[in-house]
């Protein structure tokens, strides 16, 4: 069981990289082998017989963030398309060199193609009938968003006059905006894009509100290029009169960590002012309504179920108000990014960290076929 050997791609000294390299040494196992994103977006990757290659993300650096979106300003919005297209070249690019190895992937090429476009994930949720709200622009056959005139069009022929549009290969919420219309010319946006004088757009830690249609439609026709996707914005239920999601990580098929997240805001991400709440209410709240908790949790597996060749996604849960329905927001390639938050009781996972169970998981699926193979 100890011959196993990581190898991970991704940003030498960066939090996830370090917490899974601590996980790995912890179980036993030789330090992971690093390839810097850096290195593997320049000149290449190469990696070693029977390694176990886990392609971790490649945010929180800005010379990366320049080679792949081309911006030399790392908050800035615009580029999510040229990133989309130069993350999974160099993805498929890290399989062929895994393949020519003999390596074993941890994540797949063409699942995280998916993962990272939006339209695709919720095409291929919604074709799987795992609830998720209504939208215009899911799936491969979907129509492009080109503007704001194709958002405003969406939204009026499609019933939303709440809605959110959101960057089709965004993540943190980064460009994310929440629309609401009310009759001609009445449009509020609430987003974290901070639009300058000159046009060009920022993320911000703030949160802030655009009360015009000329804002909101410079802001997406700004946005348009890169990729839109929309989708109805639900009513969410709140927890401490903050409305309320939760992030759920699957590993290997199974709940294994899972938070709640609230805000004053539409977007409940920590990084905008969303704080943690608490699971053991929201599951009071939930079973209070009439919905099993294994339920709740069944979602977010069947979910994961979509991506089998994935071993972690972090799944965005959206409870409708009263905790009484639930649908998936999003699945996230790299949602695993959740400090010092141990598993569920009975999920197997008590007492580990996101980074120790994906570990432990890999070595229980080289244990198995061992013992197979010797049968």
């Amino acid at each position: 069981m100890n011959e196993t050997r990581f190898a991970v791609v991704g940003n030498p000294g960066g939090r996830r990289v370090e917490m899974f390299s601590d996980a790995a040494v912890a179980a036993g196992l030789p330090a992971p082998r690093v390839l810097a994103w850096h290195d593997v977006l320049t000149v290449g990757a190469t990696f070693e017989p029977a390694e176990t290659v886990r392609i971790d993300s490649p945010g929180e650096d800005e010379e990366v963030e320049w080679l792949l979106r081309g911006a030399s300003d790392p908050t800035r919005v615009e580029g999510t398309g040229r990133w989309y297209a130069r993350f999974t070249e160099a993805v498929r690019d890290i399989a062929t060199a895994a393949r020519t190895a003999g390596a074993t992937l941890l994540n797949d090429p063409g699942e995280l193609a998916v993962l990272f476009d939006k339209r695709l994930c919720h095409g291929v949720l919604d074709g799987a009938a795992v609830p998720v709200p209504p939208s215009p622009t899911s799936g491969p056959q979907a129509p492009p968003v080109r503007g704001w005139d194709d958002v405003r069009a969406a939204l009026g022929t499609s019933g939303l006059r709440r809605a959110f549009v959101k960057p089709a290969h965004g993540s943190s919420a980064s460009g994310v905006l929440a629309v609401e219309t009310a009759g001609p010319g009445r449009v509020r946006a609430t987003t974290s894009v901070e639009r300058t004088e000159d046009g060009r757009l920022f993320n911000s830690l703030r949160v802030r509100r655009y009360d015009t249609e000329a804002e909101v439609a410079a802001i997406i026709d700004t946005l348009a290029p890169d990729g839109l996707h929309i989708e109805r914005w639900l009513p969410k239920a709140s927890q401490d009169k903050r409305v309320a999601d939760l992030r759920i990580v699957v590993v290997a098929g199974r709940v294994t960590h899972a938070v709640v997240r609230t805000s004053r805001s539409p977007m409940a991400n920590l990084h905008l002012g969303g704080v943690r709440g608490d699971l053991a209410a929201a599951r009071a709240a939930a079973e209070a309504s009439g919905v099993a908790w294994s339920e709740v949790l069944g979602t977010a597996e069947r979910a994961a179920e979509c991506f089998p060749r994935t071993l972690c996604v972090g799944v965005d849960l959206l409870p409708g108000p009263g905790w009484r329905r639930f649908a998936v927001g999003e699945v996230n390639a790299f949602g695993d990014l959740l400090p010092r938050l141990t598993g569920l009781p009975g999920s197997g996972a008590e007492g580990l960290d996101t980074y120790a169970v994906q570990v432990a998981a890999v070595l229980r699926t080289r244990k198995d076929a061992h013992r197979d193979a010797a049968l």
